[in-house]
Order: structure tokens, then sequence, then C-alpha cells
């Protein structure tokens, strides 16, 4: 059974920086994409940043390019999101997810979830 487990987030005041980790269990995680998603209230779940299966180029969404830095550990089945200069439009709920589909951004093809972590930014 694949089991994501998230853990970092919090509230943080605009400029600052936070990191979430994403632990997977039951699963290589270079054998499925592994892409970090946000939800904030109303909108659509949208992609921020991910790997694609079997390719270490991490893939970060332009509204977050320059800020985010996604990063892995194979050994420790760990992906890592780093958030710098953080906005308060990046409030939100982050997820990680593992999919084994064809498509890495698209949020609906992905099998596996994370429990989501809180993502506060103040202004």
């Amino acid at each position: 059974q694949v089991q994501l487990v998230q853990s970092g987030g919090g509230l943080v005041q605009a400029g600052g920086s936070l990191r979430l980790s994403c632990a997977v269990s039951g699963e290589r995680i270079t054998n499925v994409h592994m892409g970090w998603f946000r939800q904030a209230p109303g909108k659509e779940r949208e992609f921020v940043a991910g790997f694609r299966r079997s390719n270490s180029n991490p893939i970060v969404a332009d509204p977050v390019k320059g800020r985010f830095t996604l990063s892995r550990d194979v050994a420790k089945s760990t992906v890592y999101l780093q958030m710098n200069n953080l906005k308060p439009e990046d409030t939100a709920i982050y997820l990680c997810g593992a999919s084994r589909s064809l498509y890495y951004s698209d949020p609906s093809t992905y099998n596996f979830w994370g429990q989501g972590t809180q993502v506060t930014v103040s202004s």
C-alpha cells in the first residue's frame, strides 16, 4: 500500500520561508510522478512543482518559479518543497501526490495523496 506522509507548513510572514516534506512508503519515488499541488479556498487544485517518473529534473510552475525549489532524497524516499519569499497569495493547503498515469501536472490523474498541510502567509 502506497502512503504519503507530509510534514512542515504553518504560518509565516510575507517574505519568509517554509519547507514541506513528503515521505513515501510502498513505492519507489522514481517509479511514479511526484507532485506538489496547492488548493486555496474556492479555487481548483493547481500544480506547483514535481518530478516526472524516471526523471531527476524538477519542474516548477511559473507562479512560484524562482521562489520555490523542489528536491528529493531517493534513499529516504522523500520529496521536499522549499518555499522562499512567500507571498500572501501562496496561502493554501499544500498536498503531495504520486501518480502512475501519463500526466504529471493533472491532479485528477494522481493515485495517492498525502494528508495535506496548511500554509498561511500573512501580509
